[in-house]
């Protein structure tokens, strides 16, 4: 046969309790929880359970609570119990507690554990509005950008601002050029190489990064009649300058141009030319010679 009534409780439950401190002359003190009157506390004033109501020892309405008489600090004790406020000591079911439960920010980092994941971002860490960067990251540190909605992690290789590879390199010495041949300058000193794509051996530079490079070749030699100054990849000539003086016995050329290089083999060296005979100095240091190049876009 089926129980009638209220069903019994299946777990023990505590009702709230609320000590004051006493203030003197004092009649009005604050309830932590509303209420709608004085019959839902049970007041005790030196543990002796006092009458609610107007006329008698207290009234209460909203979280107002109103004694008939002051008390006397650190003579008389009173506390509260909050009958409408009945508290289960069990724990709240599974997938009970949702966001209308949780006090804005009352989950701190402590609470999260390293491990947490949501749906499939796994966030090892978490990052409020007061942690500062404290250097510059990683290419492999991990940053979240939202995708139509959804929340996704990023290199900060991908994002970061950096034209790179890039390089910048001249010459130690003096090279001589012999005529009417085609000569790759012997660039073997770095001002910078950032991704070490530069070889000072074979003079190369052969970056491990798709996209379009922005290159560079100024020279400065000796000689009269044509002198042109090129970029080669691949061993081929790509983009020249031409300068053409017979009375000019020192002269300055400089080339630039736009490349694609597909990341893997392409490579690119400075090659000059000029058809005056005999051997020609290439001047060295930087001011004279020089060779750079960096990535404009993948």
């Amino acid at each position: 046969m089926a129980y009638l009534g209220n069903a019994p409780a299946r777990s023990f439950i505590s009702f709230e309790r609320q000590v004051f401190t006493i203030v003197n002359s004092q009649t009005a003190y604050t309830l932590s929880h509303s209420v709608t009157n004085e019959n839902d506390i049970r007041l005790v004033v030196n543990n002796i359970v006092q009458e609610p109501g107007s006329g008698k020892a207290y009234t209460a309405s909203g979280t107002t609570l109103t004694l008939s008489a002051a008390l006397t600090n650190g003579t008389d004790e009173m506390y509260c119990v909050f009958l409408g406020r009945a508290t289960a000591t069990n724990a709240p079911g599974a997938g009970s507690v949702g966001t209308s439960q949780l006090a804005s920010d009352a989950v701190t980092e402590a609470k999260i554990a390293d491990d947490a994941v949501e749906s499939e971002h796994l966030n090892n860490n978490v990052i409020s509005g007061q942690t500062a960067l404290g250097a510059t990251p990683a290419d492999t540190d991990e940053f979240l950008v939202s995708d139509a909605g959804t929340i996704k992690r990023v290199d900060y290789s991908y994002i970061k601002s950096a034209n790179t590879p890039a390089f910048h390199v001249s010459m130690s010495s003096n090279q001589s050029v012999a005529g009417s041949t085609h000569t790759v300058l012997q660039f073997n000193t770095e001002l910078f190489d950032t991704d070490s794509a530069f070889n000072t051996s074979n003079y190369k530079f052969t970056p491990q990064v798709a996209g379009k490079y922005f290159f560079g070749v100024k020279s400065l030699n000796q000689g009269a009649g044509l002198n042109v100054v090129y970029v080669k990849k691949n061993g081929s000539l790509n983009a020249e300058f031409q300068y053409n003086g017979n009375n000019i016995t020192t002269r300055s050329q400089y080339v630039s141009t736009i490349i694609e290089a597909n990341g893997s083999s392409d490579y690119f060296e400075a090659s000059v030319y000029h058809n005056d005979g005999s051997n020609k100095d290439y001047y060295s240091g930087v001011n004279n010679c020089q060779f750079f190049g960096f990535l404009v876009s993948t």
